[in-house]
């Protein structure tokens, strides 16, 4: 046993090298902020993460949460083609969650673990802009596009980095909720995904991960694929080897890369200490997608003296 945790060790340790003072941005949802177990879990990675030199940022979710207040309020949640639909009393509700009691149960959490976590809406000191999310989908092609107003949902137009740089460079960890503010003051409602992109590309991270519900991206078998380019991914889609909820994922994913980041990893959060297997070990236990075909499928990373 002894040996097999010094075996551990050794092969982290080329990965801490590479990652020490590097950005790592992470996108935590689903059930892994649910579960008590993987809550502490998930502090305690976060934590270990900038003991050993890296800089995590976190961008969080809270759908089940605010779905919770919404039915205790009497509010029904609408959902078009898998998109909240946001009113005013909605985003009210998805606020006082999100830059709430979710973030700071974040944050509590890895301040309890003995780290220095920082909680962050989207609209604090301007971190988060955003504009109007409009929606066009197109169905059948005998029909004309249909036109879906979500309501007060946006989309980023503009990441202030200052602020997360400022706190990093003080050794703490920024904990952002997925808001943000229009030029005209009003409160947008973010998918977290979407901001957890915006704020990797911004901030020029090493890393971007994506905390979800499944191990990653599957083949038609349901194993796992544990690598794949860019260049694949629409003959991917195309064969519905990736579809329904991955596909939006993947979409982040890629714009990521296209903003020039080299890899982003897609990982299942109900793993317990995923984040540190996907980052520190050889195998990983998601997917990873990478932007040049010149990157090997998994392998050690090496650093150079």
């Amino acid at each position: 046993m002894q040996n097999n945790v010094a075996d551990i060790l050794i092969e982290a340790l080329p990965y801490i090298r590479f990652f020490s003072g590097k950005t790592i941005v992470i996108k935590y949802g689903g059930h892994a902020m649910v579960d008590k177990q993987l809550k502490e879990d998930f502090a305690a990675d976060i934590t270990l993460m900038k003991y050993i030199g890296l800089n995590p940022v976190v961008i969080h979710g809270g759908g089940p949460q605010i779905n919770s207040v919404l039915d205790s309020m009497g509010i029904l949640p609408k959902f078009v083609r898998g998109m909240r639909l946001t009113d005013e009393a909605t985003m009210d509700v998805v606020e006082m969650v999100l830059g709430g009691k979710v973030n700071k149960d974040i944050v509590g959490r890895i301040n309890r673990h003995g780290g220095k976590a920082v909680g962050l809406s989207g609209k604090d000191g301007g971190l988060i802009s955003a504009e109007k999310l409009k929606i066009v989908y197109h169905g059948d092609e005998d029909k004309p596009p249909e036109i879906i107003d979500p309501g007060l949902v946006g989309k980023v137009t503009r990441i202030e980095t200052e602020i997360i740089n400022t706190l990093t460079q003080k050794d703490f960890i920024p904990i952002i909720a997925p808001v943000g503010t229009g030029s005209s003051g009003e409160t947008f409602n973010i998918n977290a995904d979407l901001v957890a992109s915006a704020v990797a590309s911004a901030l020029n991270a090493e890393r971007l991960l994506f905390l979800t519900d499944v191990d990653g991206v599957l083949d038609k078998n349901g194993s796992l694929i544990s690598s794949i380019h860019e260049d694949e991914i629409s003959k991917m889609i195309d064969e519905k080897i990736i579809s329904g909820g991955m596909i939006p994922k993947i979409e982040y994913a890629l714009d990521a890369l296209q903003h020039g980041l080299d890899k982003v990893h897609i990982i299942n959060g109900c793993k317990r200490h995923a984040l540190i297997l996907e980052l520190f070990t050889d195998e990983g236990v998601g997917t990873e997608v990478i932007k040049f075909l010149e990157f090997d499928m998994r392998h050690p990373v090496t650093v150079e003296d």
